[in-house]
């Protein structure tokens, strides 16, 4: 690899923040988006790299021979979990580890994979057959199946339309878990065969925040206890959302009709 004229190192570090921030936007642990760096980092040549990445922040720094180039990048959202994405970067790193290519050719590779949306066919189908089976599972039957797939339908339609629109992850959940209550409710009201208690259990599992709970406790079992501590707290406010969600829909459908 050739040495690095400055301004390539100062893009470098951009393209690394960039790298970054999607794997925590797609739902990396800290640990794997410190090691990204830091081995992409040294395979251009810095003789010393120091990173710190918290989910809201990361802070990079690469010692050349002639040069040091330190940069921040605020994180301020958080993306759909997009493991497609995610393994699409971890490749790319493992492909510079091997053998770097030019900056510039890592800009266009790394924005070819940011730039690539989720695809909304697989989201699609992810609700429609997860609602469905988390109903089978829970011991539902035929119609509980069936109604549960449609209302995981709806729950995509809610993701892709209501939630760009939502301020935040927290409000998303709390509307999409309220309207997703009423319409459980009212088709276990409209027709006797399905049992609300397994359509709602089988919704709540498409929103409730897994992967982040889980990478919250591997970040606090890895060391990494404070980014643990904010995904933990944040995780709790979002399955917070979704139980009074469902709460206030219930309550409502109920003294609207069972008075």
């Amino acid at each position: 690899m050739e040495k690095l004229t400055v301004k390539q190192q100062e893009k470098l570090v951009q393209q690394l923040l960039k790298m970054g921030e999607n794997c925590i936007y797609s739902g990396a642990e800290i640990k794997r988006v410190e090691d990204m760096i830091n081995f992409t980092g040294y395979s251009y040549g810095a003789k010393n790299v120091n990173v710190f990445v918290i989910t809201s922040c990361i802070i990079l720094t690469l010692n050349f021979e002639d040069n040091q180039v330190t940069s921040t990048k605020r994180i301020r959202q958080f993306g759909y979990i997009d493991l497609t994405r995610l393994e699409k970067l971890n490749a790319l790193s493992r492909k510079l580890c091997k053998k770097p290519i030019g900056v510039d050719e890592l800009e266009t590779e790394v924005d070819k994979i940011v730039e690539c949306n989720q695809n909304m066919k697989e989201l699609f189908i992810g609700d429609l057959l997860s609602s469905g089976a988390f109903a089978l599972f829970f011991g539902g039957n035929l119609y509980d199946v069936i109604f549960a797939s449609l209302v995981g339908i709806l729950v995509f339609l809610m993701q892709k339309y209501i939630e760009p629109i939502c301020m935040n992850s927290m409000v998303f959940k709390f509307v999409g878990c309220f309207f997703t209550g009423l319409i459980t409710c009212f088709l276990a009201y409209l027709i006797p065969q399905c049992h609300q208690d397994i359509l709602t259990i089988a919704e709540v599992m498409l929103f409730i925040p897994g992967v982040m709970f889980t990478n919250s406790l591997r970040d606090t079992l890895l060391g990494d206890t404070l980014s643990g501590a904010l995904r933990f707290i944040e995780a709790t406010l979002l399955a917070g959302a979704v139980v009074f969600g469902f709460f206030a829909s219930m309550y409502i459908f109920k003294g609207l009709f069972l008075l």
